[in-house]
């Protein structure tokens, strides 16, 4: 008997939990699918559209912040003319909202202004480079030039504690690092 009822309440649980389970599954979209309906794919594939777009190689930090994601993506927003064109790497964690990062490069030529108000401070690169540390609608960002491109590193505020300024400036180190490696090895 007690078999029995034991049996009937496991049914009754499976019966009444997986459709709540389904719904939940079914309500909320995944990343693999919400992103790529937005234009984005592989990070490689975004920075291959970039360069054949510019037909110029494009380097990328070797570098990301220590903290944890789930899911990483690229884009390049390819518009008309090239005043709005750049390439976007974002990465996410779906569990953790506030670990988001991204970096996105453009042609210098139409760079993101930095206006003196968001400018925090300003930090020297390895490569003599000066680098503005700026806060930008929920982001702390680190903007520099590197050959004929804006590149900026976003991070969430949320996680400052974390990735701090310095950090920023040693994912932006991290992009010579081959180049230096190259040139001495």
């Amino acid at each position: 008997m007690d078999r029995i009822f034991s049996l009937c309440l496991s049914s009754c649980y499976l019966l009444f939990s997986q459709p709540s389970d389904a719904y939940i599954n079914d309500s909320l979209s995944p990343y693999e699918e919400i992103y790529p309906e937005i234009g984005y794919k592989t990070v490689e594939a975004a920075a291959s559209d970039f360069e054949r777009h510019y037909h110029q190689g494009l380097k990328l930090p070797l570098r990301v912040p220590s903290i944890s994601f789930t899911h990483h993506f690229g884009r390049f927003n390819d518009l008309d003319g090239d005043m709005n064109d750049f390439f976007e790497a974002t990465f996410i964690n779906h569990q953790l909202p506030e670990h988001h990062y991204k970096i996105t490069v453009r042609p210098i030529q139409f760079k993101y202004p930095s206006k003196k108000e968001n400018i925090v401070k300003t930090y020297k690169l390895k490569n003599g480079t000066t680098s503005n540390y700026m806060e930008i609608s929920g982001f702390n960002v680190l903007a520099f030039k590197r050959e004929d491109w804006q590149y900026m590193l976003w991070i969430d505020k949320r996680v400052s504690n974390k990735v701090t300024p310095e950090v920023l400036v040693d994912i932006a180190n991290s992009i010579d690092y081959t180049t230096q490696e190259d040139e001495h090895g």
